[in-house]
């Protein structure tokens, strides 16, 4: 009977559990709405890759010209120790994971034994006739897991019926078909606007080409003047604007169009339709094509370029030209690796990996909710699938960030989940001082996929990050705040000069945009 009456007691007691309110909820809070326009897939994993090395390879690496006539004769393409395996495990190693070939450039040579023109590596000495360059590239490629593009110029100066509207959009849809049904799957798609003074006009059938290409290749990337999947910022130094939207309207921007207003093409526009996402591109060298007189840039430049670039919401497209014997030049190769041991010894130690964070607000939290899916300690967290939240309706949107120690530091690397669509439009970093005031430390406009900003060394250990305007609620990926020891602004708040220094050599760059009407590669 004592039994039974203890048993009683323990269910009476607990249903009386039941009855009483709960602090806090169990259910999971739902998701922000994602602001339009968004990102597909394909774009999503492009704008994650961050950089993609080109491969300017041709007649030209043979002839000393950077746009060839299409008329020097193929025999004098001969690379005797070419090595696509060579090509392919330097990207890797240097942190490039897409790779795009010029597999036809202006001239008209193909890289390829096209069956529709006999000016290609089939009338060349190289193997006899029997090569294919772009066979070699993707074999490598796929064994080392690096995605393949492929870079067809519209412009052909060999090609007879280049002016004929017809019958050139008929030949180039079929190289381009041969390019996308041989060589396995294929990630992007270069589409070129440059064309020379005075050449034949000549109407190109570009949405015929982008249903073809998508239609072969839907994981494609389609890159041009102005998408429509990747645009062009505008210059051909590898620098991005200081406001980049990946948000556009291409409507406004025809493709090769000379009026296009290359100020839409850098920032892109908040109140755009599409998800045309920015592309930097800049060689190693002075020229495309490797010239034996000419030399590479520093890893200092490269470093600088990267902030401006890929710290600008933009995705680097960085030309490394194989030389004459068919392998990439020592010179390159060295700069390469000091370049990426430069961003290695700065973004590997993130001095806010440990830190106390707390936030203005937290989604869900008003609710009672236990559920920590938005927590601001998301943002330390990589990847772009995790982020802090804030509660809907706020008037400020605060992350306080505690280092617990006196850091010195000058880059503020910053992460948006794009895949909810881009938001932040204004923020600024504060540190607190040991006066106890908090000062401005740095400001910018968008973020995008990601953003890097420099600014003079600060040494604190309170900071606070603030977004002053969004198009919709904030949401935070990633923080990262580190040490560059190389790279100084000259000014707090310049953002076009950069001051470098490196093993006591003062190198000194003024960087200007080339506001160039269409890409001139």
């Amino acid at each position: 009977m004592d039994n039974l009456n203890l048993a009683l007691r323990l269910i009476l007691s607990f249903n009386l559990l039941l009855l009483l309110p709960c602090c806090c909820c169990c259910c999971s809070v739902a998701p922000p709405l994602p602001i339009l326009p968004l990102p597909n897939a394909f774009q999503i994993q492009w704008q994650l890759s961050h950089m993609s090395l080109f491969f300017h390879f041709g007649l030209n690496t043979f002839t000393g010209q950077e746009w060839g006539s299409g008329h020097v004769h193929p025999s004098l393409f001969n690379p005797t120790n070419l090595n696509a395996t060579h090509w392919i495990h330097l990207a890797k190693l240097n942190g490039f994971n897409r790779v795009i070939l010029t597999a036809k450039h202006h001239d008209g040579f193909c890289l390829w034994p096209s069956q529709y023109t006999n000016y290609s590596v089939r009338s060349s000495p190289w193997k006899a006739g029997t090569g294919d360059v772009l066979a070699d590239l993707s074999a490598a490629a796929k064994l080392a897991g690096v995605d393949l593009g492929i870079y067809l110029s519209p412009w052909d100066r060999h090609e007879h019926c280049y002016g004929d509207t017809l019958l050139y959009n008929q030949f180039y849809l079929a190289q381009m078909t041969e390019l996308l049904t041989r060589y396995g799957e294929i990630k992007d798609v270069f589409l070129d606007g440059a064309k020379g003074e005075g050449e034949k006009d000549m109407e190109y059938f570009f949405h015929t080409w982008f249903s073809l290409i998508h239609q072969l290749q839907p994981a494609a990337i389609i890159f041009s003047d102005a998408g429509p999947d990747t645009r062009w910022v505008g210059n051909e130094l590898g620098l991005g604007a200081s406001t980049c939207w990946s948000i556009y309207n291409s409507t406004l921007t025809p493709i090769g169009g000379i009026y296009n207003d290359p100020r839409y093409a850098a920032e892109g526009d908040p109140a755009g339709h599409e998800w045309v996402p920015a592309l930097c591109d800049v060689s190693i060298r002075p020229g495309w094509f490797w010239h034996p007189s000419e030399l590479p840039k520093s890893a200092i430049n490269l470093l600088e370029i990267y902030y401006k670039s890929v710290g600008r919401n933009c995705h680097l497209l960085l030309n490394v030209p194989p030389n004459s014997s068919g392998l990439i030049s020592p010179e390159d190769i060295q700069v390469l690796q000091e370049f990426t041991q430069l961003r290695r010894s700065i973004f590997s130690n993130n001095f806010a990996i440990n830190a106390l964070l707390q936030a203005s607000s937290t989604r869900g939290e008003g609710g009672g909710t236990c559920d920590s899916q938005f927590s601001p300690y998301n943002v330390l967290k990589e990847g772009i699938y995790t982020y802090w939240a804030p509660e809907e309706y706020q008037l400020r949107w605060i992350l306080y960030i505690d280092l617990q120690e006196l850091v010195s530091f000058n880059v503020l690397q910053l992460q948006e989940p794009i895949q909810m669509g881009q938001r932040v439009s204004e923020f600024h970093l504060e540190a607190l001082h040991l006066d106890g005031v908090w000062k401005r430390v740095t400001n910018g406009t968008t973020i995008g996929y990601q953003r890097l900003l420099l600014f003079p060394k600060v040494k604190s250990q309170h900071l606070k990050l603030v977004i002053d305007k969004s198009r919709a609620d904030p949401l935070i990926s990633y923080l990262g705040i580190y040490m560059d020891p190389v790279t100084i602004w000259s000014s707090i708040y310049d953002d076009t000069v950069l001051t470098s220094h490196f093993n006591a050599t003062q190198v000194i760059h003024i960087i200007t945009q080339d506001n160039s009407p269409t890409a001139t590669m």
